[in-house]
């Protein structure tokens, strides 16, 4: 169940990110900071300073003047938005990145290319990385539903549906488009890939907003003591274990594959 902090979060990205009609909850300064630090840890700046423009009329927005100061340098600039280039459109696994590989290019040699369901295919994807190396990224949920809505039209449903299943990333791409019913206001019509609501979304978002907020993507790389003994930052380390625990149900191949993958690529980072 959701705080008041969390409500006024999500009533702001959603003004923000899809225009809806919101309002705010009168807060204290410290429960404002305390919601900024969570925008701060979800990347979400500039969709959150849209939105505070457009419910700058709510008599129960009252920001910290530091805060109101502070969110002055930030202006939503879509030019400056990161775009996603081909090292994040990748799968740890490599039989599933062979895979996609090939569905995309055969999908760009086709007759009826459809650009636009390759762009929604490496939106999951993306999603799907940032989810399993540094947790949910509601920034790549967000890009997820203003591309649905802005070309959802433009989306062969029906062959995504089977690209994902044959990348085994149908379940995961559900979670995403779950998450855009539970808190952004879409409708599951909206969203062709999702059959059923995932039950246990409202409290995926809750935990991992919150942990987030409290402390983001803290290395645990392995690393050589000048005594020559190896040691790694173990709670960052249980911490992504149970990170890829909570996604595994998802996507069991690709979890695993990606937490593999990164602890191959800590030991291949100690100097022999």
């Amino acid at each position: 169940m959701q705080n008041i902090i969390q409500r006024n979060f999500f009533s702001v990205l959603r003004a923000g990110a899809f225009n809806s009609d919101e309002s705010v909850e009168a807060m204290s300064p410290f429960k404002w900071r305390r919601l900024y630090q969570m925008v701060e840890a979800q990347q979400v700046v500039p969709v959150f300073v849209k939105g505070i423009e457009k419910l700058s009329s709510d008599r129960n927005l009252v920001l910290p003047a530091d805060m109101s100061t502070e969110l002055k340098s930030h202006r939503e600039d879509e030019s400056q938005k990161q775009a996603i280039g081909d090292e994040d459109v990748k799968m740890s696994n490599r039989i599933l990145n062979n895979r996609l590989r090939h569905i995309i290019s055969k999908e760009m040699e086709a007759d009826d290319t459809s650009v636009e369901s390759i762009d929604f295919l490496e939106i999951i994807i993306y999603n799907v990385r940032k989810m399993l190396n540094r947790g949910l990224s509601l920034d790549g949920i967000i890009r997820l539903g203003q591309y649905l809505r802005s070309r959802g039209d433009k989306i062969d449903f029906v062959k995504t549906e089977g690209w994902l299943s044959s990348l085994r990333l149908d379940r995961i791409a559900q979670l995403q488009g779950s998450i855009l019913i539970s808190v952004f206001g879409f409708e599951q019509d909206e969203l062709p890939f999702v059959k059923e609501m995932e039950k246990d979304v409202a409290a995926l978002i809750d935990r991992s907003v919150c942990d987030m907020a409290k402390d983001s993507a803290e290395e645990w790389h392995f690393h050589q003591t000048r005594s020559g003994f190896v040691q790694n930052n173990s709670r960052a380390l249980r911490k992504n274990v149970r990170r890829s625990m909570k996604y595994y149900p998802y996507a069991p191949w690709e979890t695993t594959s990606s937490f593999l993958s990164n602890l191959g690529k800590s030991l291949s980072e100690i100097e022999e």
